[in-house]
């Protein structure tokens, strides 16, 4: 508990700035929606965790009939709620939540997401059982992840130097092999697996996964 507080904390004093931050790779960012948009019939209950500011929640509002969006950060919560009341969205809500505390009965929901946010939870294995108990038979988990293992090797001294001043969360390194087995242990059976960097070396698998 004592890490997932600081964790909570790293990310309400970092919501503001991740919320100017733009996005690094649109064209890959909007290659990952239209093939989520793909899996989706405009009439599902989705359920995102990790959602930070609500900007990947808001844009695929459209495409189902209620998401249910979720962070550990209440800052990130307070700025999404902003967004969606500036943007009219009433199909999406906003929930402070962790995703292995998910307090909804199994089954409630068709689709899950969990997008760059596998690598930041510390209980995965939880979160992943967790999301599986959400979702109904035959629910879809849809998520992109970056695998540290699989990117700059001097990430492995950066970041607890960086962790021990507080300047970053808990960060796991994890390759793509690591993230399908994990995600497999969990009950998921993967059914698509892509890459959508639009430039350079693409480490953030884009995982599609049936219950």
């Amino acid at each position: 508990m004592f890490r997932i507080a600081n964790d909570a904390q790293f990310w309400d004093r970092a919501a503001r700035k991740y919320a100017a931050d733009p996005i690094a790779d649109m064209a890959g960012y909007e290659r990952t929606l239209d093939r989520t948009r793909h899996y989706l019939k405009g009439d599902e209950t989705a359920f995102e965790f990790g959602c930070g500011t609500g900007t990947t929640a808001l844009k695929l509002a459209p495409s189902v009939g209620r998401i249910v969006a979720t962070d550990l950060s209440g800052e990130m919560i307070a700025i999404a709620r902003e967004k969606a009341k500036a943007e009219g969205c009433s199909n999406a809500t906003f929930e402070v939540v962790r995703p292995e505390a998910a307090p909804w009965p199994d089954g409630t929901f068709d689709i899950a997401f969990g997008f760059n946010v596998l690598h930041l939870v510390a209980e995965r294995e939880a979160a992943l059982r967790s999301v599986h108990r959400l979702l109904r038979p035959g629910g879809i988990f849809i998520s992109k992840t970056p695998c540290l293992k699989e990117m700059n090797p001097l990430l492995r001294i950066a970041l607890p130097l960086m962790q021990l001043v507080g300047k970053a969360p808990y960060v796991a390194f994890l390759s793509t092999e690591d993230l399908e087995r994990e995600i497999s242990a969990a009950g998921f059976e993967i059914i698509e697996r892509a890459r959508h960097a639009s430039r350079g070396k693409d480490a953030r698998p884009f995982v599609v996964a049936k219950k």
